[in-house]
């Protein structure tokens, strides 16, 4: 493996983004797999990060024989997870280094995730700190896993990187959404997600502005994160398409959703900086996607979007493939991704 943070020379073109909300159960992982899957059918080349320690993104693309045997390894010498990655760092021995990513289909590439990413978590907290101090270890470590990310785009040509993360407000979430260039943030029609949205603004207005803080005392040779995460709409999910009254239930949510995120993240972050609220025009919705039901644990099992999967109907399918597709199209365009 060779040492990445003396090779970047800059940061590759292609976006990063993220569908994040530190409320747990909201479908991350499976919104992620089928929007990559959609916009590979589109004709882009994405690069997935699973950067959860519990695995589930790279759970639901590779086989369990072969997660297995990729934590197993991850240790040595020719480790694919992300932690084989990462783990210099966390040991003191050396810095971030390449790692080549597993081809899941002709356009989509996995960075496979690792349960011992919590211990690069763990580091994190010391390494912001030592930020603040103006050590270069402490930016050479914030900057870790994105300089990871970067070499792997490279390598792969990737025009999209999709980050998949946990369900937390934690340091590791931190340098993911600094890192990233946008992210949407998906909502059940529930005041749980209402609540949490506020919750989310807050959080991500005052990670910017600390990294604001931070990068004005890096020195100007490193690589360091660009800590302007750009919110680009919310996406609205687990409607009920085949029960008039489950989907009224759901659907009269949707106004105080739109107005919370406006209120509550939009314009809090536009306060920090007023560059993060111009790519999310109105109506803010990305497009909502339904409650499909055991399809989607079919799906997973399978390894496979929904489209794809054996069980249900022709016109499930289609579906499914109909909201993916839509929401896609609402990414590229918010997202400036280009058609292809």
């Amino acid at each position: 493996m060779a040492d990445l943070m003396e090779q970047i020379e800059e940061r590759i073109a292609a976006p990063r983004l993220s569908i994040f909300n530190h409320k747990g159960g909201v479908g991350k992982t499976t919104l992620t797999v089928n929007l990559a899957f959609a916009l590979a059918a589109k004709g882009h080349q994405v690069l997935l990060v699973d950067s959860d320690p519990q695995c589930n993104l790279t759970s639901y693309l590779i086989e369990d024989t072969v997660v297995n045997d990729l934590l197993d390894k991850s240790d040595g010498e020719n480790g694919q997870t992300v932690w084989s990655a990462l783990k210099p760092v966390v040991e003191g021995t050396g810095q971030a280094e390449l790692l080549e990513p597993i081809a899941v289909s002709t356009r989509i590439h996995l960075i496979p995730g690792d349960v011992r990413l919590a211990e690069f978590e763990a580091e994190l907290g010391t390494l912001w700190s030592e930020c603040f101090q103006r050590k270069v270890r402490g930016f050479r470590g914030t900057s870790a896993l994105s300089a990871v990310v970067n070499a792997a785009a490279s390598t792969v040509n990737a025009d999209v990187v999709l980050y998949d993360t946990g369900p937390n407000i934690g340091p590791l979430n931190r340098i993911i959404l600094l890192d990233c260039d946008y992210f949407m943030v998906p909502a059940a029609c529930d005041l749980f997600s209402i609540r949490a949205m506020k919750t989310l603004g807050h959080t991500l207005s005052s990670w910017i502005s600390d990294w604001k803080t931070i990068s004005d005392l890096a020195p100007s040779n490193l690589y360091v994160l660009p800590g302007l995460p750009k919110p680009i709409g919310y996406i609205p999910q687990r409607f009920r398409l085949y029960n008039s009254t489950a989907a009224s239930a759901s659907a009269k949510w949707l106004p105080q959703i739109e107005k919370t995120f406006r209120a509550d993240l939009l314009r809090v972050l536009e306060r920090v900086d007023e560059s993060l609220a111009g790519h999310a025009p109105s109506p803010l919705s990305l497009g909502a996607i339904p409650d499909f039901g055991s399809r989607a644990s079919e799906a997973q099992r399978e390894g496979v979007p929904l489209w794809r999967a054996s069980y249900g109907t022709g016109v499930q399918r289609s579906a499914a493939k109909h909201y993916f597709f839509k929401l896609a199209d609402s990414i590229i365009e918010r997202a400036e991704l280009g058609s292809l």
